[in-house]
C-alpha cells in the first residue's frame, strides 16, 4: 500500500476528482466505472468495483462459486478425464 498522501478538494454536491494516475491504475478511467464507498472507523474507504452484467450474475452466486471451487480442486488433484474429441466423450458416457 502506498504511503503517499494526496489531497483532493470536495466540490459542489460532494464531488471529488481522483488523480488520473490512480484512476488509470485501478481501471477507473473509463466512463461508467464504479467505486464502492465504505464508511469504517472514522474513515471513508473507496474500493474499485467491477459491475457484472445482469445476464452473468448467476456465475457470482454462492452456489455457483462453490461449484467452481470444487471443479478447480478436481482439476488440480487430477480427478478429471480429458477427451481428444466429442466422439470419445460420448463413447465414455455410453459405457
Amino acid at each position: 500500500m502506498s504511503k503517499e498522501q494526496i489531497f483532493v478538494t470536495v466540490q459542489n454536491r460532494g464531488l471529488i476528482a481522483l488523480p488520473s494516475s490512480i484512476r488509470h491504475r485501478f481501471g477507473l478511467d473509463k466512463a461508467g466505472a464504479q467505486v464502492e464507498v465504505i464508511e469504517r472507523d472514522g474513515e471513508i474507504v473507496l474500493r474499485p468495483h467491477v459491475a457484472v452484467p445482469v445476464d452473468q450474475t448467476w456465475f457470482w452466486t454462492e452456489r455457483w462459486q462453490t461449484l467452481e471451487r470444487e471443479a478447480d480442486e478436481a482439476i488440480t488433484s487430477g480427478r478429471v478425464t480429458v477427451f481428444e474429441d466429442v466422439d470419445s466423450l460420448l463413447d465414455d458416457l455410453d459405457s
